[in-house]
């Protein structure tokens, strides 16, 4: 008989009472759970109803009337009218149907609904789907109609004859309207079948079949195609199809129209294993309609490493000299002039005793591509190398090193040699709290096997060198407590002072195979050499001063400033050049060098390097950068680099917020010395919510007097797909701190400054 509304909790009460009871007769028992308790197990948790009016047979089927509600674990159902079979759990629910699960939530006029294993029909379903988080994205809610829809599982349907989209109700700005489509929200794998994509009521992409990934996460089918143009290339188009092999392996196959060359067919093959991975690339270009000619890249790159060996192969070849100038539209691929080929092979021995040694071999040739405007010199290849270093500590209250080298080096048309290096050294490290003092002593020999083949002016036979290297390296640290920006933080002051004494020795018939002058930066003024590569060791009588000033969080150890300044002072002239057209060094005492790094404010941080001529009284090199990140998605940078009789750049780039959904993204890198744009990039970006649309235009130089331009254009919707050329990778690249305008924004600082 009808129930009164205000009866409807005791009557759900009793009817849970009455299930609970029998079941027990029967053996089984139930257990209500609490709110917000795992699904897992749905089968053993009770099913609660209310209604208006209910009625039935006991352990057979109810029908109930009248605001009607059927919860079980994560699952709510309510109708006008319900009937529900016990034995099979099945729900067949009419009139204003509505179904919950797990935040996802479909309404209809009719549903019948299998409890036990969640599936079940939707009569033309309106359904608004939970928030998904996606990778470094922020999430993104779905929703759609259907003419019905099968519901398959947890997080699974299929809709027929569906509309789909994630912009907001009343907001219809793109939609894809598919014949059928499956969402697999556990695998996060989206299949359209007959599918039609509108933007702004304009059909903009139509395709018998187009599956896609809901959580940016990769499977198999076609990417999104991508369109561009360039000045060397014309319009083009990619249409890349993605194998998702297998867990640990793909393969991107992406053919390549360009109007002005023809078809190129491109393949990237990824792997990853327990001990190793890698990729290889082949891209082939057949009859280039510009150079008249097939041409091809051949890129194997893989790195191996297990708890004794370590070995890596980078291989890269390419048909012709121009074949990255005419073809990528990277600059930092353009640039490129030496392509290596190498692979080596570390073991780290004596596991047995805390691995104090190890071995590598390397076999080592390139391929360069010549520029018209200046010609680039060959390397030598290393046909092979072997190196072998060893260290212990604490013997004796000593630590010894030792390293030992074997090289041949050949080269296509010049001097062919041999050379090996032995390098033995013991130090005594004292160390306390707030000190450290170092005497190192070591013995650095090299003998050389000059091929008699050989195309150059050095006298073929055999060369020898051995050197006595004497360096004290001491300092100390100071600490106080003190404040920074509002903040309690640690100040440090740590001079410093590293000697150096080396002998010279004649080493003006030694070759030079791969040495040339180090960097002069704050690293190498406390190092003993001021040659890289091994065919030169300086002679010195040197003394490095300088000082440490850091501010350091005290409860993360995590470093906000860092200030240094330091001098080189020599006793003695230089005697050993890298060559006879090097000039000796004629003064006493090197160059400044300062730096200054960290955070200025909370929003400002800097890079800033200096390196000063106190005797002539000018900069030989400046380096400053500054940025500006006052919040996420918005951030300035500002770079000044100067090189004396080399490099005289200003660089300013960006990412920042116009107004009304649109961001606006640039960066100019200006020549000042050429009086040129040497890279130029200008670009919009619109978030309309469901949709994110970017406009990029860049122009970078790829040789002396020449540059290429890129157009990059991209629609992208979110939680679906994104159609055009992609600009992300350039915008990253370009323009330091930027961020894809819908990435998730982090929780907190993560620089140790509270907001």
């Amino acid at each position: 008989m009808p129930v009164s509304r205000t009866r409807r909790l005791a009557l759900a009460i009793a009817f849970v009472c009455a299930q609970a009871a029998h079941a027990q007769g029967l053996g089984l028992k139930l257990q209500p759970t609490l709110a917000g308790a795992p699904a897992a197990g749905a089968a053993q948790l009770p099913v609660f109803f209310s209604a208006d009016r209910v009625e039935g047979t006991v352990d057979k089927e109810v029908i109930a009337e009248g605001h009607v509600e059927l919860h079980r674990g994560t699952t709510s159902i309510y109708a006008d009218w319900m009937k529900y079979i016990q034995d099979s759990e099945e729900v067949d629910a009419r009139g204003q149907v509505r179904i919950e699960r797990s935040g996802d939530v479909m309404t209809g006029p009719s549903l019948k609904y299998h409890m036990k294993d969640s599936t079940g029909v939707f009569e033309r379903p309106e359904a608004t789907l939970a928030p998904r988080m996606r990778q470094n994205l922020q999430p993104v809610t779905g929703r759609g109609s259907a003419r019905s829809a099968e519901l398959l599982g947890e997080d699974k349907y299929r809709l027929h004859d569906a509309v789909f989209t994630t912009c907001k109700p009343g907001d219809d700005s793109w939609r894809l309207e598919v014949g059928e489509l499956d969402l697999d929200y556990t695998r996060n794998l989206g299949t359209a079948r007959t599918g039609i994509i509108y933007f702004k009521g304009v059909p903009i992409l139509a395709s018998p079949y187009l599956d896609f990934a809901l959580n940016n996460q990769r499977k198999s089918g076609f990417l999104p195609p991508t369109f561009g143009t360039t000045g060397r290339n014309g319009p083009e188009i990619t249409v890349p199809y993605y194998f998702n092999l297998a867990p640990n392996r793909d393969l991107t196959v992406s053919p390549r129209y360009m109007q002005k060359r023809g078809m190129q067919l491109g393949g990237q093959l990824r792997f990853l294993e327990r001990n190793y991975f890698g990729e290889a690339k082949l891209e082939v270009l057949p009859g280039d309609k510009i150079a008249q000619q097939t041409r091809s890249a051949l890129s194997f790159v893989t790195n191996y490493a297990d708890p004794n060996m370590a070995g890596a192969l980078n291989l890269n070849r390419v048909s012709d000299d121009n074949y990255f100038r005419d073809l990528s539209s990277r600059i930092n691929i353009t640039s490129q002039t030496t392509l290596p080929r190498e692979g080596w092979l570390t073991y780290n021995g004596g596991w047995w005793n805390g691995g104090w040694w190890n071995a590598t071999g390397r076999f080592q040739t390139f391929q360069v591509l010549q520029d018209a405007s200046r010609s680039i010199p060959v390397p030598y290849w290393r046909t092979p190398q072997i190196v072998v270093n060893a260290g212990k500590q604490e013997v004796q209250g000593l630590d010894f090193s030792f390293m030992g080298e074997l090289v041949e080096f050949r080269h296509p048309t010049n001097l062919l040699g041999r050379r090996s290096t032995l390098y033995p050294s013991v130090s005594l490290p004292i160390v306390t709290a707030g000190s450290f003092f170092t005497p190192k002593f070591g013995l650095h020999t090299t003998h050389y096997q000059i091929d008699p083949n050989g195309n150059a002016t050095t006298t073929p036979g055999t060369l020898s060198r051995t050197l006595p290297v004497f360096s004290l390296d001491s300092g100390l640290i100071y600490e106080r407590n003190t404040s920074w920006q509002s903040q309690k933080v640690v100040q440090t002051l740590e001079p410093r002072a590293y000697y150096v004494l080396i002998p010279n020795r004649d080493q003006s018939r030694i070759p030079l195979f791969d040495t040339a002058v180090a960097d002069f930066n704050y690293a190498q003024i406390f190092s003993e050499n001021s040659f890289v590569g091994g065919d030169r060791v300086n002679d010195a009588n040197q003394l490095t001063l300088a000082v440490t000033s850091r501010l350091l969080f005290p409860s993360t150890g995590q470093e906000a400033l860092r200030g240094t300044i330091g001098q080189r002072y020599y006793f003695k002239g230089q005697q050993v050049t890298l060559d006879a057209s090097t000039p000796a060094r004629g003064y006493r005492f090197s160059n400044w060098l300062a730096a200054l790094s960290g955070r200025l404010t909370q929003n400002w941080t800097t890079e800033t390097g200096v390196e000063y001529n106190g005797r002539d009284n000018r900069t030989e090199r400046l380096t400053v950068g500054a940025r500006y990140l006052p919040e996420p998605l918005k951030t300035l940078n500002l770079s000044y680099r100067y090189l004396r009789n080399q490099l005289h750049q200003v660089d300013v780039s960006g990412q920042w917020p116009l107004g009304g959904g649109w961001r606006g993204v640039g960066r100019v890198n200006y020549s000042l010395s050429g009086g040129r744009v040497v890279e130029s990039l200008a670009g919009f970006e619109y978030n309309a919510d469901c949709w994110i649309g970017r406009v990029v235009v860049q122009r970078f130089a790829v040789a002396e007097g020449s540059a290429t331009q890129a157009v990059f254009m991209q629609l992208e919707l979110n939680g679906f797909s994104r159609i055009g050329s992609n600009p992300l990778d350039v915008l990253r690249r370009s323009v330091p701190g930027y961020s894809p305008i819908n990435q998730a924004v982090p929780a907190s600082r993560p620089d140790g400054f509270n907001d």
